[in-house]
């Protein structure tokens, strides 16, 4: 609109720095690199060496393709996602993708405690940090009027942690440049098994991607920042490739043949390596990971229950906010009973790999059939090309849902019923 020769002259505002056009993205690399995606990264690199990095970028790929695809939903659409489904599809379905999420959530969450947990272990040999970072975190879920800013902000100092603390392991490690690079190119001489699905499974997170279209609106974004979107969903996934990678090559360079059984074996293991101070760096990448993956996680599972359910839009909402907290304290008090017990509860995790089986691939598929029907973002639907590497992916995350259900799922509820 142009002003007047006579009227006040329009203040133009200064352009955003690239760090403030960024956000989502960064929040959506927190809640995939945790624990799990740790010990995983670093299981593969112990066994394969350097020869799986190809298998990283592949998995990194189809996370982007889907954030993208779930970040121009969330801005070329005025409503919540579960509103979306609920307008399109039914509340039935809303309600269900809310529940199976939030019952994810607090299993993962469980294995986010004990990150927390082992990541102060060699330090602090008490369960007083599990009870500690759960209060601070229902402290820091309460206290912030702008939870969204207050989030951001954060997960922007933890991955700053998180690359300071893996990039000074990878000095230590020293790994082979030329064999890292190879990694790159796919060997016929060490072809990938059903194993390393799980490799993928930690990096191509689909609860993850569906909660980037929430996240683009707790940002402010619209329509006009579409291309702002796309980039931050890129920056994200290329952060989830940095830390897994360099995790990869310290564990391919210096913990070849090595059995990693928990997050705590491979700090364990460094321990000798790169001496106590090497060591304790580790866990502060560790900590970083399993802390930020730790608060997004049940903000996952909380919101997108409250949403499902119909019952709240933004996650400065005290139902959104309650039944996060619900989230943080199912996953402390299984993790306190697992340590107490001295095993798994293998009940809950056997329950949650089920729901995982059937939540997943219906997530991959609700947004791309949302992302491009003309009802709901009528003509500004994904490329052709994005719209092909995203039916690729949901290909693979129905291909990692069989391997689960008939490697874990089926042969531990036989053995619970047997």
């Amino acid at each position: 609109m142009r002003s007047s020769a006579k009227g006040p002259e329009r203040v133009v505002a200064a352009p955003k720095r690239w760090w403030q056009r960024i956000g989502p993205g960064l929040i959506t690399a927190c809640v995939v690199i945790g624990p799990g995606s740790i010990l995983t990264s670093s299981r593969t690199g112990a066994q394969y060496g350097y020869a799986m990095n190809w298998v990283v970028v592949l998995a990194v790929l189809f996370m982007m393709v889907y954030t993208t695809i779930s970040a121009r939903l969330g801005v070329v659409t005025e409503e919540s996602t579960g509103t979306l489904v609920a307008r399109h599809a039914g509340r039935w379905l809303a309600v269900l993708i809310g529940l199976a999420v939030f019952f994810i959530a607090s299993a993962f969450q469980f294995g986010n405690n004990l990150g927390v947990h082992s990541a102060f272990q060699p330090f602090w040999p008490s369960r007083i940090p599990l009870y500690l970072f759960n209060a601070l975190t229902l402290v820091f879920l309460f206290a912030f009027r702008n939870l969204y800013r207050a989030i951001e902000r954060l997960m922007m100092v933890l991955v700053a942690v998180m690359l300071a603390s893996f990039a000074l392991n990878l000095g230590f490690a020293r790994p082979d440049p030329v064999a890292w690079l190879a990694g790159f190119v796919p060997s016929l001489e060490r072809r990938p098994d059903l194993g390393l699905l799980g490799l993928v499974a930690t990096t191509f997170v689909v609860a993850a991607a569906y909660y980037q279209s929430y996240l683009v609106k707790q940002k402010g974004w619209s329509l006009e920042d579409v291309e702002d979107s796309l980039r931050d969903a890129r920056v994200g996934a290329t952060i989830m490739a940095v830390i897994t990678l360099m995790i990869m090559a310290t564990a391919g360079s210096v913990l070849r043949g090595r059995e990693l059984q928990t997050v705590a074996d491979v700090a364990a293991q460094l321990e000798p390596l790169f001496g106590r101070a090497g060591q304790a760096i580790f866990c502060v990448g560790l900590f970083a990971a399993a802390y930020s993956s730790f608060l997004v996680n049940s903000l996952i599972g909380g919101y997108i229950l409250a949403d499902g359910l119909g019952l709240a839009k933004r996650h400065d909402e005290l139902v959104a906010k309650l039944f996060t907290a619900a989230v943080l304290l199912t996953g402390m008090l299984v993790a306190l009973h697992a340590l107490d017990a001295g095993a798994a509860p293998v009940g809950a995790i056997v329950a949650a790999q089920a729901v995982t089986v059937i939540a997943s691939p219906l997530m991959a598929f609700v947004l791309l059939w949302l992302a491009n029907s003309r009802a709901v973002v009528g003509h500004r639907r994904p490329a052709l090309l994005t719209n092909a590497a995203a039916a690729v992916g949901l290909l693979v995350v129905l291909l990692i849902a069989w391997h689960v259900a008939t490697t874990r799922v089926w042969p531990k509820l036989a053995e619970l019923f047997s």
